[in-house]
């Protein structure tokens, strides 16, 4: 099932939670709604599965309008991040609940849910825990069994909110890989909504990062991360440091040093160059580097982390650098940059990045 999202808006009181949102989601797609708290996206959620109704624009299922159209009207499964089970109802009922309730002449018969509500057992690994409560199961077993009830009405798309906010990390990394598998299993149109940046990046098909209300970019996992179109994108997909520079004649200067990054995409004036600590390279002192102090260093996994400040402002670069690299706080090192960004300064949007 194509879903399209066409202009949507959204307001609370005077609060704008979505501005004019378009997008397309393919038949089949899985994609992850990334963001910030407040950024829209659970907003956005809802307003697909019908549980908020848009000030304007259109949902579209297929080429049918869904916009005004009534949860149970549009079949969608939703999956909550607190489970949202019936804690007096086994793990059976739970599942079976969605086909029960139908009117009667849409209703299965009783053996037909039985089969059904049994071969999502199976798919969901959870065989056998038919006959628990909800308060007998783990934490990722209860969410197994949310999205077992959510796939039992058989939804023209499936929508997650925060679906492993509530576990533990190490439960979280099992059934990202658990849900992927699910999903090209089955095959439905799935969104889900996150703030982790890892599993969106990890889970799916394609992210739409989301910002105050306005979709920032649409990409696959590597082009968000690669080819981040601003500002806010690079920043919050992974991790960066700023450095204020100016761009003068299609140069980009630091304090008076010319840098060798090309500007022929941004105009002259002040601008933004971010970089993340894995693109940082110390160098010796050399022409056209940027000079820094070492201010800190800790270790970071099988790296070590190290803190430079450059310029008259104390700019803080960070610098990823193998346990090995002879280093230490008070030393004068030069950087350059391997990839990077930039951007106009204080220009959220519209800036397209300039990755070398």
């Amino acid at each position: 099932m194509d879903l399209k999202i066409r202009n949507i808006r959204k307001d609370y009181g005077k609060f704008p939670a979505l501005n004019g949102v378009t997008l397309d989601i393919r038949s089949g797609e899985l994609i992850a709604l990334l963001g910030p708290s407040g950024s829209g996206k659970t907003t956005l959620l809802r307003a697909i599965a019908g549980l908020e109704f848009p000030d304007g624009g259109q949902i579209l299922f297929g080429d049918k309008d869904a916009s005004r159209k009534t949860v149970q009207e549009r079949n969608v499964g939703f999956v909550f991040q607190s489970y949202a089970l019936f804690r007096h109802m086994k793990v059976f009922d739970n599942i079976a609940f969605g086909l029960r309730v139908r009117e009667r002449s849409r209703r299965p018969s009783e053996a037909e849910i039985r089969r059904r509500v049994l071969e999502l057992l199976d798919l969901v690994q959870l065989t056998g825990l038919e006959g628990r409560y909800p308060a007998q199961l783990s934490g990722g077993q209860r969410q197994r069994v949310a999205l077992a009830r959510a796939l039992a009405i058989e939804p023209q798309v499936l929508l997650l909110d925060e679906p492993f906010g509530a576990l533990d990390a190490q439960v979280r990394k099992e059934l990202r890989r658990w849900l992927r598998k699910i999903h090209d299993e089955t095959g439905h149109t799935t969104v889900f909504v996150t703030h982790d940046q890892d599993e969106a990046m990890e889970l799916a098909d394609r992210v739409a990062v989301l910002h105050k209300g306005d979709l920032q970019q649409v990409g696959t996992p590597d082009e968000v991360y690669d080819q981040p179109a601003t500002p806010f994108v690079y920043g919050f997909i992974g991790e960066s440091t700023a450095l204020p520079v100016v761009v003068r004649a299609g140069r980009v200067e630091f304090e008076g040093q010319a840098l060798p990054v090309p500007a022929s995409e941004v105009s002259d004036g002040l601008a933004r160059l971010l970089v993340r600590p894995q693109d940082v390279e110390l160098v010796d002192a050399a022409s056209g580097v940027v000079m820094g102090d070492v201010v800190a260093m800790r270790r970071s996994g099988s790296n070590r982390r190290i803190d430079i400040c450059v310029g008259a402002d104390r700019s803080r670069i960070e610098a990823l650098v193998s346990p090995q690299h002879e280093i230490a706080v008070g030393d004068r090192v030069g950087l350059a940059f391997r990839r990077h960004a930039l951007f106009p300064d204080e220009v959220p949007v519209a800036a397209a990045a300039r990755a070398a």
